[in-house]
């Protein structure tokens, strides 16, 4: 029934009781630049630092697209030897972090270190003069993010976080469905993932007591905080151990945003053993978009508007564009003197909401953004 129907005093039909959606026309689906950025020029000198598991992603998404990896260091010299003979021969390999900061030819760092030793090699990055992209989380301090917000704007230099997951081609292509005002004012974003979180049984990961939530779920408090902006003002959030689960951490978490106007829900359950899925609904007062597939790497998407439904055919996976669009927009911002949608201070809303779900944990209520 239409609002024009109810204001004339129309009596619903069995359909309307029964919420019987009408089946919507087919329409061409909106261009939208959901592909990783690329800047002009390929071949700012990027230096990576840590030779970790994820920086073959890093390393793989860079060559692809044809940037210019000049250096690549690490403590554990053997390991960045191998990443570099994988992906970009050319590169100088080193130990010596120090050597990375005098290096005139290396104007982009990108560092992949784990949180603890992250930090100090922002603030020496920056005062070296050099451009950063932070591994994410960004940092576990708020204050320690303004503090480097404010030194890299002090100094000229662009701080983004690889917040990859904002160039996985479905929450992309969502994304700017929202900014081009296809969906209109937001009241919904609703995410539901399901999937075997157990293989951290016996990793380094095991020791993080917030692993769904804050190495995991930041991705999409991230992406939550790129659509709605700073309208949130609480999250209740949970977190619990599965029943048989082996992993340490719990596995299950979910989080309710409250925000001017309108809802969120995250839902992650990490200990699926079958039937994986993953989905993602934005709603809005002029549309919805909504994603979904077996995993992050194939994803489905429709867009719903008065006009009918859109179903665009995607290029590309997160793994690994999304590495190469966080890399790609920093280089972006960099060549056009901009903020860059990835930008560090843009994440510190991504943080807040984050951190106040984990509050909401600790406490067992709500908790203010």
């Amino acid at each position: 029934m239409t609002a024009a129907e109810t204001e004339k005093g129309v009596e619903p039909s069995a359909d309307d009781y029964a919420l019987v959606a009408k089946a919507a026309a087919e329409v061409e689906a909106p261009d939208l630049p959901y592909r990783p950025p690329m800047p002009r020029d390929r071949t700012a000198p990027i230096a990576l630092v840590g030779a970790g598991g994820i920086s073959a992603a890093h390393l793989d998404a860079y060559a692809h697209h044809g940037l210019n990896v000049v250096a690549i260091c690490s403590r554990d010299l053997e390991r960045a030897r191998a990443r570099g003979a994988a992906h970009f021969p050319n590169a100088r390999v080193t130990d010596d972090f120090d050597s990375v900061l005098r290096d005139s030819n290396v104007s982009v760092l990108d560092l992949t270190a784990h949180p603890d030793v992250r930090l100090d090699l922002m603030r020496r990055v920056l005062k070296a003069d050099k451009h950063v992209l932070s591994q994410k989380p960004f940092v576990e301090n708020l204050d320690d993010g303004r503090e480097l917000v404010e030194l890299a704007e002090r100094r000229g230099l662009k701080l983004a976080v690889n917040q990859n997951g904002r160039w996985a081609p479905h929450l992309a292509y969502i994304r700017e469905a929202v900014y081009a005002g296809l969906i209109g004012e937001l009241t919904g974003v609703h995410v539901e993932i399901r999937w075997n979180h157990g293989w951290i049984a016996g990793t380094s990961f095991e020791a993080m007591d917030d692993l769904i939530l804050w190495d995991f779920g930041i991705h999409w408090f991230d992406f939550l905080a790129s659509v709605i902006g700073d309208r949130a003002s609480s999250v209740h959030a949970t977190a619990a151990r599965a029943a048989g689960q082996t992993a340490r951490p719990p596995l299950l978490a979910q989080a309710l945003v409250t925000f001017d106007g309108g809802q969120a829900t995250l839902v992650f359950d990490g200990a699926t053993r079958y039937g994986a899925r993953d989905s993602t609904s934005v709603v809005g007062a002029k549309g919805v978009a909504f994603s979904q597939g077996p995993d992050l790497g194939h994803q489905a998407v429709e867009l719903y508007t008065e006009a009918g439904v859109a179903r665009p055919l995607l290029t590309g996976a997160w793994f690994n564009d999304g590495f190469a669009g966080a890399m790609g927009e920093l280089l972006c911002a960099i060549e056009d003197n901009r903020e860059p949608l990835n930008s560090a201070r843009g994440n510190l809303l991504s943080l807040k909401l984050c951190q106040a779900a984990l509050r909401s944990v600790q406490s067992g209520i709500p908790s203010p953004v």
